[in-house]
């Protein structure tokens, strides 16, 4: 296992370096992590190939981001949509193993734990092209999450790991993984958010959605919350109970909406469309409480001092809990009632570590060097 040090850009910056690496995102989680790495490859003279799978392909959850986050135009897009995990997974293979094949890239780089990620992992693995892992390592040990089942396969078969938090390090190693292949190097979600941090607007979107007052942010879309109706019913009264407390605003995914509604979710919260990252994370930044069912972002609340209940049973994110400002509530409303009278104890113990703004850098060394290496060979 290595923690990474940022450096030796200066050796690389005054030449542009080959490379015909593919870095895969599909989905909104992805390009926050993925934005700094490119960004500091770039700056190493690195142009890597950009392939975007269009798991997401609604503008609000895709296309904004890449605007805002400046990350270049994909190279690539696949357009696969919407569909069940089968359809959608299937799509993805079908679609990668063709760019793949007509590219013939010398290392696929993956984000995360969503479908795209798992679906590039595997067609890589089957074309014996080397596979890096950005976020490796996480587990929530819950095997009915299909994100959970995406980690462990796409960690299975990469041959860099890079890890967000030290527990990380510890799962990758029980399952099997060489520790010559982990890299701790800290976050780079969080480098998106520091880097953008200043720009955050919570006065001006407070004033655009009418609030009025302390109010708490809601994000749900896990199919354990909302691919069930009597599910579904339960964590509307877990924001019933919450409501009484503060105003509660709620930028919907299309996942599961409908059904939320069904469930009387507009009776306790006030819906919106699903809002951009500079929107959002206004939104969240001047939040008196955030209830969300989405691992990144009680990564982004622990920073930024906010307090989190998470209704889940579980989190792939351990330190939120330790280092953070994070509480698992489920979906038990009697837990979140009594959250919600206790907020002041979500007080975080300092930011976990390596999350300082140089992940993306971190990353980009490894794989510049890798990217050297593999030139001295040919």
């Amino acid at each position: 296992m290595r923690i990474v040090s940022p450096g030796g850009e200066a050796l690389l910056a005054c030449r542009r370096v080959s490379d015909n690496s593919i870095h895969v995102v599909g989905a909104r989680p992805n390009f926050m992590k993925a934005a700094p790495v490119i960004r500091a490859l770039e700056r190493r003279g690195i142009e890597p190939i950009l392939v975007h799978t269009g798991q997401h392909y609604d503008a609000r959850l895709s296309d904004i981001f890449f605007e805002q986050l400046q990350l270049p135009r994909p190279h690539h897009y696949l357009g696969v949509g919407s569909g069940s995990h089968a359809e959608q997974t299937a799509a993805l293979l079908l679609a990668l193993e063709k760019l793949f094949l007509e590219v013939r890239p010398e290392r696929v780089v993956v984000y995360g734990d969503v479908n795209s990620t798992l679906a590039a992992a595997v067609t890589a693995s089957k074309l014996e092209i080397p596979i890096a892992h950005v976020e490796a390592g996480l587990r929530s040990f819950d095997r009915s999450m299909p994100e959970e089942i995406n980690r462990v396969v796409t960690d299975s078969l990469s041959n860099l790991h890079f890890v967000t938090s030290p527990e990380a390090i510890g799962n990758l190693a029980r399952e099997g993984v060489s520790v010559s292949s982990i890299h701790f190097v800290g976050n780079p979600m969080i480098d998106t958010l520091l880097a953008f941090q200043e720009r955050f607007e919570a006065d001006r979107i407070r004033e655009e959605l009418g609030i009025e007052g302390p109010y708490g942010v809601v994000t749900l879309h896990r199919p354990s919350n909302v691919d069930d109706a009597e599910a579904a019913a339960r964590v509307v009264e877990c924001l019933r109970r919450a409501s009484k407390r503060v105003t509660l605003i709620a930028p919907l995914h299309p996942r599961g909406r409908a059904r939320l509604e069904a469930a009387g979710i507009s009776q306790v919260a006030q819906v919106v469309e699903p809002l951009g990252y500079l929107d959002f994370m206004s939104l969240v930044s001047g939040a008196s409480v955030v209830l969300t069912d989405s691992g990144g972002i009680q990564e982004e609340t622990s920073v930024l001092g906010i307090p989190c209940l998470t209704l889940r049973e579980n989190t792939e994110r351990p330190i939120t809990l330790s280092q953070g400002t994070n509480r698992l509530v489920g979906t038990d409303p009697d837990a979140v009632d009594e959250a919600m009278h206790d907020l002041g104890s979500l007080q975080g113990r300092g930011v976990p570590p390596l999350w300082d703004g140089r992940a993306g850098e971190r990353i980009a060394q490894v794989l510049a060097d890798e990217i050297s290496d593999a030139g001295s060979r040919r």
